[in-house]
């Protein structure tokens, strides 16, 4: 087993009287695409928000990079994400809105956003406001923004969202891609082919509940 990079031991959410994490526990391994399957409301989203510190735990602990979050760190280091419906400024365009967030954390510059938004499939020249983009563009967008600065976790729910048939299978390349680069990458999604294209583990999430599926997957 290579280094863990996530690690959720014992895991509860509740809001209010409704529990909605029941005892979640997960080991996530340096390297590998993990997957996460379920209906609506089952959990999914909420443990992806613990992950990244974005809701608390009622109980149980979550580790990212050795780091207990809610304690040691507030956030994750070297994270990416996209949860629900990425928001940007709709008046500005796209690599100017990469340009204001990058701003945050000086990593990278101008040069690393073109890039970013050419590996995405988004023209870094194009004038177009944000808030004219189609769903899809959106959608290539936010992976740009979750990968812009090279994270080592990518945390993506339902990343597929808006793409057509070829910008699914455009995105599912750059998701292996990363793999091959190292990165770790948890993901949910609805289409059992992004499952068993992606990912090295599959796990469902019924009622707050998390189990490991076997399944037949596609060779890497």
């Amino acid at each position: 087993m290579t280094e863990p990079c996530v690690e959720i031991e014992g895991v509860t959410k509740r809001f209010g009287e409704d529990l909605v994490l029941k005892e979640v526990n997960l080991v996530m391994e340096s390297g590998k695409v993990y997957g996460i399957v379920g209906n609506n409301g089952s959990g999914k989203t909420v443990l992806m928000k613990c992950i990244c510190g974005f809701l608390p735990p009622s109980s149980g602990r979550i580790r990212v990079f050795g780091k207990r979050i809610g304690v040691d760190r507030d956030f994750p280091e070297s994270l990416g994400v996209i949860i629900e419906t990425p928001g940007f400024l709709t008046n500005q365009t796209g690599i100017r809105n990469l340009k204001i967030l990058a701003d945050l954390n000086r990593k990278i510059g101008e040069t690393e956003i073109r890039q970013v938004l050419k590996r995405v499939g988004l023209n870094p020249d194009m004038k177009k406001p944000v808030g004219k983009y189609s769903l899809g563009m959106r959608q290539r967008l936010g992976i740009a923004q979750a990968i812009m600065e090279d994270p080592k976790l990518l945390i993506l729910d339902e990343p597929f969202n808006g793409l057509d048939k070829n910008g699914v299978a455009e995105i599912r390349s750059l998701l292996l891609e990363l793999k091959k680069e190292g990165k770790t990458i948890l993901l949910a999604s609805h289409n059992e082919d992004d499952i068993r294209i992606l990912c090295d583990r599959v796990y469902e999430m019924d009622g707050g509940i998390l189990r490991e599926r076997t399944m037949e997957k596609d060779e890497k």
